[in-house]
């Protein structure tokens, strides 16, 4: 059974006076798909969303959403879609639960149960009459998506959600992102630079460059074609390199302070490395298979689109 498609695009483009900040975009967003959606900063990330959010207007193709086209049937398609872009604003003299009530109001009227099983979802509960003013950036993000999660909208579209947060911040997004995605069976389009990020939580993605679609796939499959190579940490260094140059391995790189080699060599071909090590007595701390999103995302935008 085919997937449905909650989200295409096709040949989607946006000219500003003498360039192209998109161009020729054909995305492909499945329900249930976390959606990581990536690229350089001033690569198109957010222009692409603000078109799919109606909020600026497409130079040239065509945005779908649940089937309908957003041009002729804006009102349908934008019916269970939401989204958070870059921040969201709020009076911040009002409390968190004033703001919601706003807002659930211009959205046509939101239950106040419906506001507070948000506000719990999110984790604000116990702060919600507090003043948004006196919120960390991380809270007001939390309130942004709370925002965008009033009308229990299908496909939640967040660009950048965790930008400028620290480790804990981040960490509480995430979860509150497998959350949506798992256990409320959300659609999740997830902008972001924060690759490691995308990694743990995306199952297809999207790499856009220069504003051209870069790659598109699963997750899984796209890291199957970048490069492969393992990190040793062992020592003494010397010794290391010795039976390194015998075996004809390239040393990528070597870092001092860990005494960690990254190796052009396959992770199926560690076990010989390894027992030559051990022959020669060198301490073997760590050998480990490297073929991470960032490394295949720095080909691909440095190298430019394929």
């Amino acid at each position: 059974m085919n997937p449905e498609i909650v989200l295409k695009t096709r040949n989607l483009g946006k000219h500003y006076r003498h360039r192209w900040a998109v161009r020729n975009l054909n995305l492909e967003v499945y329900r249930g798909d976390v959606f990581g959606f990536l690229g350089p900063n001033g690569a198109g990330k957010s222009t692409t969303i603000r078109m799919i959010l109606s909020l600026i207007r497409p130079t040239e193709g065509e945005i779908e959403l649940f089937g309908y086209p957003l041009s002729s049937e804006r009102r349908k398609a934008l019916a269970h879609t939401s989204g958070l872009v870059e921040k969201a604003d709020f009076y911040l003299y009002l409390s968190a639960l004033r703001n919601l009530e706003i807002l659930g109001t211009l959205s046509g009227g939101i239950d106040r149960r419906r506001i507070q099983e948000i506000i719990d979802l999110v984790g604000l509960s116990g702060r919600e009459n507090d003043r948004v003013k006196t919120y960390s950036h991380g809270m007001k993000q939390r309130l942004g998506i709370a925002q965008a999660l009033l009308a229990d909208p299908d496909l939640v579209i967040l660009d950048e959600p965790m930008n400028g947060l620290d480790p804990q911040g981040i960490k509480e997004i995430r979860d509150l992102i497998v959350h949506l995605a798992r256990d409320r069976k959300k659609t999740i389009l997830l902008s972001s630079h924060l690759l490691s990020e995308i990694e743990l939580v995306a199952n297809r993605m999207a790499i856009i460059n220069r504003g051209e679609l870069a790659a598109q796939g699963e997750v899984e499959a796209l890291l199957e074609h970048g490069e492969q190579y393992v990190n040793l940490k062992a020592g003494p260094a010397e010794k290391v390199r010795q039976i390194l140059e015998e075996k004809g391995i390239r040393v990528r790189s070597f870092d001092e302070g860990t005494g960690e080699f990254s190796l052009d060599i396959r992770f199926e071909e560690t076990a010989d490395l390894t027992a030559a090590l051990v022959r020669a007595e060198v301490e073997v701390h760590a050998v480990v298979p490297r073929r991470s999103l960032e490394d295949y995302f720095l080909s691909i935008t440095e190298n430019g689109a394929e």
